[in-house]
């Protein structure tokens, strides 16, 4: 299992469509990812569970990566966040 905190960097935070696109990116995988400001962790494959989390930019997420391809979900879920979910900023 690996276990990181990431932080959301960009502006608008975890809003609707970088949920979307986190949501997309972690159900590519099969191992199991939960993420969360604090436990208990909610299932990062659903956008509905990402859109309750409410965070802003700032917020620190835990993220746990539990499985065969878990160090390729973890390094895909990082490139996204860092990358501002594609967004810019």
């Amino acid at each position: 299992m690996i276990r990181r905190e990431l932080t959301i960097i960009n502006k608008l935070g975890l809003h609707a469509r970088a949920a979307t696109k986190l949501a997309s990116a972690a159900g590519h995988h099969q191992c199991r990812i939960l993420t969360g400001k604090e436990e208990p962790l909610v299932d990062a494959k659903s956008i509905m569970s990402l859109m309750l989390l409410a965070a802003n930019q700032g917020s620190v997420l835990i993220f746990e990566f539990d499985g065969p391809d878990e160090q390729a979900a973890c390094d895909k879920i990082t490139g996204l966040i860092a990358d501002y979910f594609g967004e810019g900023e």
